[in-house]
Formats: C-alpha cells, structure tokens, sequence
C-alpha cells in the first residue's frame, strides 16, 4: 500500500500558486480544511485530492460563484453548479456586463469632452441646452472659499439628496454682485444634474433655459487674472457685432481638486450673445 503524500502548507501554497494567507482564509470559511494538523507541532498538511479541490474552487471562482456559494456547492457534495444555479450567474453576469458597458460608454464620453475641451479654440460661439442644476448660493469671504466650500458643504450636502451628475460633469457659478468686490462675494454654485429633486436648506434645484448662443472663451490660469480674459471677451464681442444678452457664467474645468500649479488651472467664460 503506498504513503499517502502529505505537503505542507507553504508547499502546497507554491505548487498551487495561490498565497498561505488565501488558504488560511479558505480554512475559516470552512471551505479547505487542511487534511491533517500536527498536534504537537502545529504544521498543517494538504492532500493529493485537495490539489483539485482547490482548482475547482478557484475555476469556480473565476465563473463569479462566491465563497459562501462554493461552499454550498461542496456542502451538497458536488463541486458542480446545477444547470438553474448556472442560468442564474449567467443572467447576473449579462448584468453586470451591460452596467460595464454603461460605465465605459460614460467614460467615452467623459474623455472625449476633456479632449474637446482642451483642443477647443480660444473663442467659440456655442449654443447651451436647457439644464437642470443644483444650486447653492451663499456670500463668502473670497475666491479662495469657494473650494472648500464646495468640498465641505455643496459635495456632501448632493450626496445626501442622491444628486445623480451627468458626466462628463458641468459645473459653474454666477455672480450676483452689481459691482467688483474682493471680499464678500454673492456667488451661486450650480451643478448639472439628472433631476429636479427636493430642495434642502442648502441645495435648491432649478431649471435654467436654454442659450441659443453663447461665447465661451478659454482662460488659463488663476482665477485672480479673469479681469485679462473678460478684456479679450468683450473686445471680441464688439468687434463682431454681438450684444450681451444675459449673465455670464464662469465654467470649472480644472482647478485646485486636480491641479496645484494655478497657471494650469483651465476655465471657460460662457457669455450670452445676440
């Protein structure tokens, strides 16, 4: 009669390429208990069998059974799905697959704006559809305040109420000074979202009108410098024979969140015309 081969878990663990701390975690679960546990000395042994075992557990694995329903599987005494319980991961896996494709469809799309947006001229002449925002308006300090305004109190605040934002993600804030001010700035935050929602003491949603014509103008650099990029704006304006026809909104695209250098921080001017 031949020995029975016993391995020794870090054996085991390298035959089968799979990590002690994996097989620990298996033992716990109650789904690979080692064959054998010296009792004076502690070493866990594996067996031949256990080998395949473990392949029919990391096979499984790799079909997107989980832990506990392998474990079922082994409870039963068959390490084979029924033809039901294989539908069934199939229909879940066709699932997840469409909400992939959904997810990188959005990312399509989310690059393919940023590339516009970096590659856009200068000065364009575009049209902005109708939207639906979520609003805050407050008066803060400084331009500074804005950031973690909207890190701290706006970001969380969306979150709360469920704000589903469209990507590639539109957000901008308008003025409501009449005059220039460095300090104590009446500015309102507004963010594109899916829905109208139920206003908060902070948020307020609101549908903005379409613009049938708006010139947007690129402006690198920080924020302080605006005053350059509106001078060029307006110049244009007239010398094009356009009017302003509503209020400005001033477009985030990168900023503090993603970029430390100011001199790469890039927004874009939309200003109603006619």
């Amino acid at each position: 009669m031949s020995k029975k081969t016993r391995l020794k878990i870090g054996e085991f663990s390298q035959l089968m390429q799979v990590t002690v701390k994996t097989l620990r975690h298996y033992e716990q679960k109650g789904l690979l208990a080692p064959d054998e546990v010296d009792e004076w000395t502690g070493y866990r042994y594996y067996s031949i069998d256990q080998m395949q075992q473990l392949k029919d557990i990391r096979d499984l694995q790799r079909l997107g059974f989980t832990l506990d329903e392998i474990k079922d599987l082994f409870n039963d005494g068959s390490h084979t799905p029924t033809i039901r319980q294989m539908t069934e991961k199939i229909r879940e896996t066709e699932a997840q697959l469409k909400a992939l494709i959904a997810r990188r469809n959005q990312l399509l799309d989310w690059r393919n704006a940023r590339k516009e947006m970096k590659t856009m001229e200068k000065f364009s002449i575009q049209s902005l559809p109708e939207i639906i925002v979520a609003s805050h308006r407050e008066v803060i300090p400084n331009y500074a305040a804005l950031g973690p305004l909207c890190v701290e109190k706006i970001g969380p605040e969306m979150q709360r109420l469920g704000c589903k934002c469209l990507p590639p993600g539109y957000c901008f804030t308008i003025e409501h000074n009449k005059e220039y001010t460095p300090t104590d700035i009446d500015i309102e935050y507004c963010e594109q979202v899916e829905e109208m929602g139920h206003d908060s003491a902070i948020i307020q949603f609101k549908r903005l009108p379409a613009i049938p014509r708006a010139l947007c103008m690129k402006h690198m650099g920080p924020y302080e410098r605006f005053y350059e990029s509106f001078t060029e704006a307006f110049r244009y304006i007239e010398e094009h024979g356009f009017k302003v026809a509503g209020q400005h909104r001033t477009c985030y695209i990168d900023g503090a969140w993603n970029q430390e250098d100011p001199e790469k921080w890039l927004s874009v001017i939309q200003i109603p015309i006619e």
